[in-house]
């Protein structure tokens, strides 16, 4: 394997690459190949931006064909085939069905783009600066929608102070502290973010009746509420929006991560149509507009024309949530969270979580971590892996667990035993 142009050239800010060593080269599906063959089944999924897997054949041809065809390519903003089409199946497949009205901005290509345009926006329309969000939580890395993520480690890389941003705590008691901190119009912000699963911060779900108290909040005190779909959006919580179970109409939403189907960059800020108060090209960039990304995007929705992938990943989500219970059962200080195809496992340490990912890893398996101190095995499988595949990763998963939990338990009764005779 020849790494040595990576160590040499490639900047010290790389992070998959020192969990995964290895050099891939093509995938398919669920599954992902080094360049010496050997497969992987992936339970990472692009870090959520490859909910329908790798290379899916539809999204492909889709691709492939207008390539083929001399289509336009890049367009800044102008009016081309390609977004017409997925404007016009957006509105037909996603938003007419569900009774919402939003208006598509085109931000620059990635999740952090679309949350610093619904924040830029926010504090336009309302006139006030400030903006409020959650500890645990994480929006992107530009410094606008890193002043509102709470998790500690990309904060402290930012170099200067995270202004007119307040956290609160991802609870009952925060929504009081909100609530509290909100009594007077001259405390009120212009928005609060959140996600109704924190992803990075642990794979922490907020109850439906948490999420609507929210909204009462935001809308008793004039305060804009910005949901940040960028991963539990697209299916990966069961509906296409993670909101939906709450029943929310949020006044922006963010998309990006799978919204393009097949990995490709693509960001949308969904606007409620009043709040849409931008001036011409007060806010812009080159790449808001990605054509091969509407192509595979149009074609992905087809996917939601009908319940049936829904119902899959329901029955998917029964399946993973029977395993992991079961392995919890029989393992000490090990629990479980999670919905829809999105699970965490939280771990005693955060060194049992590095062992159990390099055990998975050595197994052909790849498995993120997240939480506040990388302590949460992360189970995102694309939304259409085989049931075989998935059992298959499943059980890679508790093979670790079951022996490194037996290793640790038998070290701390030998350190035990071995204290008790030197008294």
């Amino acid at each position: 394997m020849n790494h040595d142009i990576f160590d040499r050239r490639e900047s010290e800010v790389r992070s998959y690459c020192r969990t995964f060593p290895v050099v891939f080269r093509r995938a398919e599906g669920c599954r992902v190949f080094d360049e010496q063959g050997r497969a992987y089944i992936d339970f990472f999924a692009g870090a959520g931006a490859l909910n329908l897997g790798h290379n899916h054949p539809r999204l492909r041809r889709a691709l492939i064909d207008y390539l083929m065809g001399d289509n336009i390519t890049h367009s800044l903003d102008f009016w081309t085939t390609a977004k017409r089409d997925f404007m016009e199946r957006f509105e037909a497949v996603l938003l007419a069905p569900r009774g919402l009205d939003y208006k598509l901005q085109f931000t620059g290509p990635t999740g952090t783009n679309a949350v610093e345009a619904a924040l830029k926006l926010a504090r336009k329309v309302t006139g006030r600066p400030g903006a409020y969000a959650f500890h645990g939580s994480f929006h992107g890395v530009t410094l606008g929608s890193l002043a509102v993520t709470g998790a500690a480690h990309p904060r402290k890389a930012a170099g200067v102070d995270l202004r007119d941003a307040r956290l609160f705590r991802f609870d009952d008691s925060g929504l009081d502290a909100l609530e509290q901190a909100t009594a007077s119009a001259q405390a009120l912000p212009a928005a609060v973010i959140v996600e109704t699963t924190q992803c990075e911060g642990g794979v922490l779900s907020a109850e439906s009746t948490w999420l609507q108290r929210l909204e009462s909040i935001c809308r008793t005190r004039r305060i804009l509420l910005i949901a940040d779909e960028i991963q539990t959006g697209c299916g990966r919580t069961g509906p296409f929006f993670s909101f939906e179970r709450a029943g929310l109409t949020p006044d922006m939403v963010c998309l990006s991560k799978s919204l393009s189907g097949y990995g490709l960059p693509l960001a949308v800020t969904l606007i409620r149509p009043h709040l849409d108060q931008w001036q011409t090209a007060e806010h812009n960039g080159t790449f808001r507009g990605f054509n091969l990304a509407f192509v595979t995007a149009s074609e992905a929705l087809s996917f939601w024309e009908t319940p049936h992938l829904q119902h899959e990943i329901a029955a998917r989500a029964k399946l993973v949530e029977s395993r992991l219970l079961r392995m919890c059962r029989s393992l000490s200080r090990v629990s479980v969270r999670g919905l829809g195809l999105l699970w965490g496992i939280e771990c005693p340490t955060a060194s049992l979580a590095v062992e159990v990912q390099s055990d998975c890893f050595e197994a052909g398996l790849l498995v993120e971590r997240c939480g506040p101190r990388g302590e949460v095995i992360k189970v995102m499988p694309p939304l259409t892996i085989d049931r075989d595949s998935l059992e298959l990763g499943l059980q890679i998963m508790r093979a670790s667990l079951v022996a490194r939990s037996r290793h640790a338990s038998d070290r701390a009764r030998r350190s035990l035993h071995e204290g008790g005779r030197c008294r």
